[in-house]
């Protein structure tokens, strides 16, 4: 190591100004980053800052004369304690006296500490004597801990031998109970983080699986056996040698990862955010094109932690039992294979995995036939660890594996506890060639929040619930389907397969579907349902995209995804899969918009094929039936057909096919009692529908009045996320918004009357609409989407042309979108609006001024406008 290229000369303590213990810090700074870059040990350099600051602080230790008191001892506690110190941990001290400290002394203190700060150094410090450390730690585990990791920098030896003696285990947090508070610790930690380290910005420190329970392991082994090593591990039997090799390897890469973070940052947070991830990675040596380099690192980031949770309950699981004596004595056989202690499953026999490896299936089988097992017994998990890692092939290749592979599938616990611990425990992936090479893989976006292999496994988990009896409060429809679906198998394993070839290039459905094709035949499943389940997986997106892009009311649109599904069977499993994988793609991307809309199209395609595909609705009817219904509905509300003829006879056929006639009601009801009031007319529904807020607009028709109505709304902080823009026939706008809050709730009541007033006055004047300025946030300044606009046919029935949106998501941009319509004199019909992570997929209904669909010119025209406009910062 070369240490001693930066071994400073000895301080004299007089000369340790402000400006020179900046200096020297700064040179050792570079220093580290220098070292770092050249692909020195991690371990030496996160060490070489903790004595080098060891050297630094004992020199203005005697700068401010504290060594003048012969009780006085500086101590360094946590991380400094372990002599771990990153680029910018905190440096956390205690100041040790004995007895009671002079005036003088405390000045000193004072100066000494405020020294530190004028230093910018993340000090964390405090002042005390050993009986008040002791009174602190027995009723804070932090101060406990801290306590027990406490090494001497400079000062009395004897104060701080007293503080030794007196964190004793015998006296001070005996083993048994540490334990039991680490443990619990740990168990509220994970939670916080929702018991997955599997975020797109994780904290590498605090997340399960990252540092702090790898230094869990190290704290319980210290206050147990007095190690102060992890390979202490090995000679007292908790590690074999390569599972040391295994938690040293983890360890050194989340400390390299921490070290590089600290050092694009220039601060102590531990937070892995998008707008540090691309020179995190750099600093790393990960290469590649466009977001490889994140991705790569984010991967191996993702199976680090994974191999590090593993290794943990192994550890936790064996400290019980040696600390807290708590070996199950209940134990009870299950199989000649497997027997319970307690609730975990063991193996009889040793070596059983090795020797039998469909044995390993077998386990999660029976975890699935006893839903009270909780987890696999520590000595087992060992087993199983070792096993995995001397397979000589895939688990799928043999026939017997194969066997109690689709017995699992087919089981209704199967996607329960057995699944999740197929997950982490690597299983899967020693199972699924497709599935190792998934493993982490991340897409650097804001949309997935998950790499593939967990998004998966939640997708899953998703299916699984949909059986449970609490499905049918959240997701009926799903409840209804999966309790009468006949091959439940089917829809697990196109879910299995549904993004299996993400990362590859090329097509991820097309790809996954000839994967699950080959599967199906692999297993001996029928050829009907292989070529069901490859299906699934081929269009696993159609109806999600159908229902979020398309115009789910243009009968051409519902015949056209009829077509493509065939039958009810196929409708049915695809919607399911469908809810499933958007719940699992982000915790906040479902709400009940969404669900409207699948529900509307679910029942809409249903219609279709039971009438038959040859057999296209007619239209007049369906005007004639929306009539009759709304028609009962006013009439009960003492309307009379006097006055609802005259109305009626203003709005066009498409008006009545475009609305429920709970909507036509609603609307008829406010503008017969509008009467000939000049004002607009806003209303926003009560009781929301479809989803969201229902917003009605009834006003004269004017220039841009959507991009008007959108940076209102913008300005409110609200997003539209439908809009059906229509026109009476004598000129006066009729237009219908559904619009959320930004967590995907209706519009809070307390908003109502303030945003309908701030509506009239915006549609009363017709000055261009003021766009909200604001800047990207943190997360969108690291993406760059290019601005597309594409074009679809136009609809026979509608005669409109559908225009679809790709851009970066940023702030006013449909108010920008609708001002480009107003100054290209184009009619905006009907718009749908999707947010996808940083980027938007919007799709708007348009026609010319002669109100048919664009013209090649006029296409293109609009395309160079919008990608004009949207190219220009704001």
């Amino acid at each position: 190591m070369h240490a001693s290229l930066l071994a400073p000369a000895q301080f004299d303590p007089a000369d340790l100004t402000l400006s020179q213990c900046k200096e020297i810090l700064t040179r050792l700074q570079h220093w580290l980053e220098q070292r770092f870059k050249a692909g020195d040990d991690i371990m030496e350099l996160v060490a070489i800052r903790s004595q080098h600051m060891d050297q630094l602080l004992t020199g203005l230790w005697h700068h401010f004369g504290l060594a003048d008191d012969p009780q006085l001892a500086l101590v360094a506690v946590g991380g400094y304690g372990r002599g771990e110190l990153h680029p910018y941990s905190d440096i956390d001290l205690l100041i040790l006296y004995n007895g009671s400290p002079h005036t003088a002394i405390n000045e000193r203190i004072s100066h000494f500490i405020t020294q530190l700060w004028d230093l910018r150094l993340e000090v964390g410090h405090s002042v005390r004597c050993v009986e008040e450390c002791i009174a602190q730690g027995q009723q804070d585990l932090t101060i406990a801990t801290n306590l027990i990791e406490a090494r001497l920098i400079t000062g009395c030896y004897h104060t701080f031998a007293k503080l030794t003696q007196a964190t004793e285990p015998d006296t001070f947090w005996p083993s048994q109970a540490f334990f039991e508070a680490k443990r619990d610790e740990q168990h509220q930690r994970h939670q916080h983080y929702q018991d997955t380290s599997y975020k797109l910005e994780p904290d590498i420190k605090n997340s399960p699986g990252g540092l702090r329970d790898i230094q869990t392991i190290s704290w319980v082994t210290r206050r147990h056996f007095g190690a102060t090593t992890l390979h202490e591990m090995v000679s007292h039997d908790f590690l074999s040698q390569d599972e040391y090799l295994e938690l040293l390897d983890c360890q050194n890469f989340l400390w390299k990862l921490r070290f590089a973070l600290h050092m694009a940052i220039h601060k102590p947070d531990n937070r892995l955010l998008f707008d540090r991830q691309r020179a995190v990675a750099t600093a790393l040596g990960f290469a590649g094109e466009g977001n490889e380099p994140i991705e790569q690192m984010m991967k191996r980031f993702y199976q680090t932690v994974r191999r590090v949770a593993e290794l943990n309950e192994m550890l936790l699981q064996l400290f019980d039992e040696a600390i807290l004596g708590h070996i199950a004595m209940d134990v009870t056989t299950l199989t000649p294979e497997f027997r319970l202690r307690g609730t975990l499953i063991d193996a009889i026999k040793p070596n059983l995995f090795i020797e039998q490896p469909a044995a390993i299936l077998r386990l999660f089988y029976q975890i699935a036939a006893h839903p009270h097992i909780t987890g696999i017994y520590s000595s087992t998990l060992r087993e199983l660890r070792d096993a995995r890692r001397v397979l000589p092939g895939f688990l799928c290749e043999r026939a017997d594996c194969r066997q109690v592979f689709m017995m699992l599938m087919r089981h209704h616990h199967g996607c329960g506890l057995a699944l999740t611990l197929m997950h982490r425990y690597g299983i899967i992936a020693a199972y699924l060639p497709q599935w190792s090479k998934i493993v982490g893989q991340m897409q650097f976006d804001m949309f997935h929040a998950y790499p593939v292999d967990e998004h998966t496994h939640r997708l899953l988990k998703n299916i699984y619930r949909f059986n449970q009896l609490e499905a049918q409060r959240n997701h009926p429809l799903c409840f209804d389907i999966c309790s009468r679906m006949r091959k439940p198998e089917l829809l697990n394993i196109a879910a299995l397969f549904h993004d299996i070839a993400k990362g590859r290039g090329g097509d991820h459905s097309e790809l996954g579907a000839e994967d699950a094709l080959a599967f199906c035949e692999l297993h001996q499943l029928d050829t009907s349902d292989a070529r069901l389940v490859s299906w699934l997986v081929r269009q696993h997106l159609l109806m999600s995209v159908t229902a979020q892009r398309r115009d789910i009311y243009d009968p051409e649109v519902i015949s056209e995804f009829a077509s493509q599904v065939r039958d009810e069977s196929r409708l049915d499993l695809l919607y399911t899969l469908t809810v499933a994988d958007i719940c699992a793609t982000n915790d906040n991307l479902w709400n009940d918009w969404k669900g409207s809309l699948l529900r509307e199209l679910y029942f809409s395609t249903q219609k279709a094929l039971r009438r038959g595909l040859e057999n296209p609705p007619d239209l007049r009817l369906r005007v004639r039936e929306n009539q009759r219904q709304a028609r009962q509905i006013l009439t009960r509300l003492d309307t009379t057909e006097e006055q609802i003829k005259p109305l009626w006879s203003r709005f066009t056929a498409d008006y009545f096919l475009r609305h429920t006639p709970e909507q036509i009601a609603w609307h008829s009801r406010h503008i017969m009692a509008h009467g000939n009031n000049s004002a607009p007319l806003v209303q926003i529904s009560q009781q929301p529908g479809r989803g969201g807020s229902e917003l009605f607009i009834y006003c004269p028709d004017s220039p841009n009045l959507f991009g008007r109505v959108a940076a209102a709304l913008d300005q409110k902080n609200l997003n539209i996320h439908d809009a059906q823009i229509m026109t009476s026939k004598d000129g006066y706008a009729l237009d219908t918004f559904i619009v959320l809050e930004p967590d995907g709730q209706p519009v809070s009541g307390d908003r109502l009357g303030d945003l309908c007033e701030r509506l009239s006055e915006v549609l009363t004047h017709t000055a261009p609409p003021k766009i909200r300025i604001r800047p990207p946030s943190r997360r969108h300044r690291e993406f760059s989407v290019t601005t597309q606009v594409n074009f679809m046919n136009p609809s026979r029935a509608t005669k409109r042309t559908l225009v679809e949106l790709v851009a970066l998501d940023t702030p006013g941009l449909l108010a920008r979108v609708g001002n480009i319509f107003s100054q290209l004199k184009l009619n905006l019909h009907a718009a749908k609006i999707t947010t996808v992570g940083e980027r938007v997929e919007d799709f708007f209904s348009l026609t010319n001024q002669q109100n048919q669909p664009l013209t090649e010119q006029e296409q293109e025209q609009l395309r160079e406008k919008v990608i004009a406009e949207l190219s220009v910062e704001t």
